[in-house]
């Protein structure tokens, strides 16, 4: 695992795993995007807020992404395409949204993976390495994640991680149009260093990383 400055292009990851690379989306990787979004629409519904009617558009792909610069400039989230590291195939995407600083320095984790590639352990590993970016990188203590109690392959990869159950919440979010219960989990800065211990992990010896949009 590593971490680097963003560039351009395949070398922009700003981490790596053991089959994954997170980097920021760019309007190059539009039509990857959309077409993945596309074929596994069915596949994310279910597990989704309502999609915008031109969701699949050039034009809200690219709010799209000066919504994440913007957020990104102001720290108030960070957003990743999620790439393999073989042939820099997008296979969906991992997000850390409202960042609160001040006494509680938290973040909310979000992913999606797109249908070819569930269950290849892609975004077990996407959330392992975007977990040491946000207690090392942005300096955050807690990382907070909800999923819906039937999702089973959502609640796989954060318990893989390190993740604890800490609640249920009623009528948490609105998924596919219906406010719907989650269950809320979390991992604090000390517990994902001693997981990362017990897993052998080499130590990172982790840079300053750039906030700036690529």
């Amino acid at each position: 695992m590593a971490f680097l400055r963003a560039t351009t292009g395949t070398e922009s990851y700003v981490a790596r795993g053991a089959k994954v690379g997170l980097r920021p989306l760019q309007m190059g990787d539009f039509s990857p995007w959309a077409q993945l979004r596309a074929l596994s629409r069915d596949h994310l519904t279910p597990w989704e807020p309502v999609w915008p009617r031109d969701e699949l558009l050039k034009s809200a792909y690219r709010r799209r992404l000066r919504y994440y610069q913007r957020e990104q400039r102001e720290d108030l989230g960070y957003a990743f395409g999620v790439f393999t590291l073989e042939d820099d195939t997008l296979v969906g995407g991992v997000s850390l949204s409202n960042v609160r600083r001040g006494v509680t320095q938290a973040g909310q984790l979000g992913y999606w993976l797109g249908l070819p590639h569930i269950r290849m352990g892609y975004m077990a590993d996407a959330v392992a390495i975007m977990m040491p970016y946000a207690f090392h990188g942005l300096r955050l203590h807690r990382i907070e994640a909800a999923t819906l109690a039937h999702n089973e392959a959502s609640i796989r990869v954060l318990e893989r991680n390190g993740f604890e159950r800490e609640g249920f919440a009623r009528s948490y979010l609105k998924i596919n149009g219906e406010w719907r219960d989650h269950i809320l989990f979390a991992l604090i800065a000390e517990e994902h260093q001693a997981t990362s211990a017990e897993r052998e992990r080499r130590p990172l010896d982790v840079p300053r990383l750039s906030t700036a949009a690529t």
